[in-house]
Formats: C-alpha cells, structure tokens, sequence
C-alpha cells in the first residue's frame, strides 16, 4: 500500500522524541535511556518492519519550478498564507516548532547536565539531543534556510551558527546548489574517498567557498555567524561552566558529523558530465542518492528525496517527490549514514550500485 506522508506523520515521527527527552531531563533515569533507544534505532526499526515508499504528493506544489538560490526576495512577496501551508496545512508550523526546539534543546541541557555531571543515563540523554538534532534539527534548519520570507530563513541560520557551522547555510544555498557534481563543490563525495577524509575537506572547503560567495555579494554574513559561535559558547559556560561548554562543543561535533554524513551519502559518485563548452550539464534526478523508506524519511522531513531537492529548492518538504529515474540507496538513509563511517564497508557496498548508475 502506498499514499503520501501526511503532515501529521511527520510531526509524529519528527517532534515526538522531544517528548522522551524533556522527561529524560526533568526525571532521568530509564527516560534518558529510552531517549537514546527512541532516536538510535525507532525510525530503521519501523522502516525495516513495516517497509513501504510513501506516493509522492499531488501535482501542483506552490512553485514548482521556482528557485530561490540567494534568497534575497522582500518577506510581502511571499506572505505566509501563501507558503505553504496553503497547499500543506500545518507544515509551516511544524517546522517553525521544531525550528524553535532545535534553539532551545542544547541550552536546556546544559542546564540539566549541570545539575547531573556524571549521571549516565543524562549522558544518554545528551546523546539523543545529538541525534535529534542531526537527524531533525538540521532537516529543520535545511528547509528554512531555502524559504524566500526573512523571519524563517534568520531561524535557519540561528540553528546552524549555535551549532557552530554558521557557514553551511551560505555555503549550502551559494555554492552547493550552483556546483553539486562538480569539482567545484567540497559537499559533493567523489567515488572511492572515505568520509573522513571527506568530512575535513569539506568542512574547510565549504567555509572558504561559502566566504567567497558572501563577499561576492558584498554581505557581512560571516560576521554574525563568528559572532553568532562565540555567544552560543558564551551561554553554554555562563548556564554550565566549563562542562557545559564541553558538552556544546562536543555535541555540536557530533550534528556537523551528521550533516556532512548527509552530504556525503546523497552525493557519493555522482558527477556533472562536462559540456563540449566545459561546463557542467544542468543537474539532473540522477546526481544524487534518494531513499523510500517511510519513517526515516518522515523524521528527516524528506530529506531522503534529495534529487528532487536539488531541481526544485523551493518546494517544501511534504511535496517532495522520488523521481523513478533517481539513483535509489537500498538501505534507510539512517543505515547509509552508519555504513558510510567505515570507508572500506561502504566502498564494498556502494561499488556495484556506482557501476549500475553508470552503465
């Protein structure tokens, strides 16, 4: 049976581990535990027990083929009763919630840690916000970076520079968009490198490219997510000391392991083709890797159907669709991601799905 993933799944899938672990804060204990249970292994479980590819949504997105790369446009040309609850009822919401959340977790964990240093199932409890965090506060953060309105898009960006990688969101829109597949983009994978390998080349690779592109456009952006860094650290020590300021550090290591993760396994071996004028043919359904499972892709919301993504940044996450000419990944992305950390596993698995792309 197949249907399309209703707002409320993903709300259920995506906002219901805040749940476990605002009792896993106030009461500890076996909460904390679960949280970590809930987050590490929920989504594959119920993928792989219950496997079905959720339809795509109707035709007719709200811009469907609109792209919105500098998001530069006046919040009044695209006032929020038209994007897009219109067409997705309680979307927006959604995501402006979880966005809120995604602000809110780490400072409250310092908070509780502080009271509960050595405690291990508050350590558990950290290691959920971690995953809750990379696995819904960056989809979160992703989409909104992507909407066109002033108010939304600052919120992405508010996520992304208290977890200390501010530049993703320029690097991301700016240059990942314009460059994936190419060797122009340190987000893109190539075939056989390892992701650690990956992940220190991109990290600095995205940061120079994302800088280059802000002062192109004469903006100061860099400015305010150094300075953004540096009063997320600020509050970390002023709520925990130094514990606290360990725990955000390391925890915000733990979200940008994930996000090049994500970057790593969507794009692993996909190139552009170069025209016979030398430049990349124009991005298809083929450059990156998608995934049908139904739970991971309601709790990443959709972050699983990256191709359509990448032709149509502007469609919120609910109409997303999985183009049948997609590469198609045999595993939930959750499980991609967990096999990508051993390079010589992933290269032994990835090898034969590379080589039936491109024959």
């Amino acid at each position: 049976m197949r249907r399309p993933l209703p707002v409320l799944l993903f709300a259920a899938m995506a906002a219901s581990p805040l749940a476990l672990l605002a009792l896993g804060a106030v009461l500890g204990g076996l909460w904390g535990y679960a949280a970590a249970l809930w987050m590490g292994l929920a989504a594959v479980a119920l993928d792989l027990l219950l496997p079905f590819t959720a339809e795509d949504a109707a035709p007719g997105s709200i811009f469907p083929d609109a792209t919105f790369p500098d998001a530069t446009f006046p919040d009044a040309m695209f006032p929020d009763a038209m994007f897009p609850d219109a067409e997705f009822p309680g979307s927006e919401a959604l995501l402006r919630a979880l966005g809120l959340a995604a602000l809110l977790v780490l400072p409250l964990l310092c908070i509780t840690l502080s009271y509960r240093p050595f405690d291990l199932s508050a350590l558990c409890l950290a290691l959920a916000v971690g995953l809750w965090l990379g696995q819904v506060g960056h989809p979160v953060a992703h989409e909104l970076i992507h909407r066109p309105a002033r108010l939304p898009r600052a919120l992405g960006v508010a996520i992304y520079t208290a977890l200390l990688i501010g530049h993703h969101a320029s690097a991301h829109r700016l240059v990942h968009h314009a460059q994936v597949g190419t060797a122009q983009d340190p987000n893109t994978a190539r075939a056989g490198e390892g992701f650690w390998h990956f992940a220190a080349r991109a990290w600095a690779g995205s940061f120079r490219a994302g800088l280059r592109a802000e002062r192109a456009r004469g903006s100061r952006a860099y400015l305010v997510y150094g300075g953004g860094a540096l009063a997320a650290l600020g509050l970390a020590a002023a709520l925990a000391g130094w514990a606290g300021l360990a725990l955000w550090l390391a925890l915000s290591a733990q979200v940008q392991i994930q996000i090049f993760l994500s970057d790593y396994v969507q794009h692993y071996g996909l190139s552009r083709a170069l025209r016979a004028d030398g430049k990349p043919q124009p991005v298809t359904a083929a450059h990156a890797w998608n995934a049908g499972h139904w739970a991971s892709s309601a709790l990443t919301l959709n972050a699983t159907r990256h191709s359509d993504h990448h032709l149509h940044p502007s469609v919120p996450y609910p109409g997303l669709a999985l183009p049948h000419t997609a590469p198609r990944l045999p595993w939930p992305l959750p499980v991609a991601a967990c096999i990508a950390l051993y390079p010589p596993l992933w290269r032994r698995r990835m090898q034969p799905l590379l080589t039936a792309e491109k024959s």
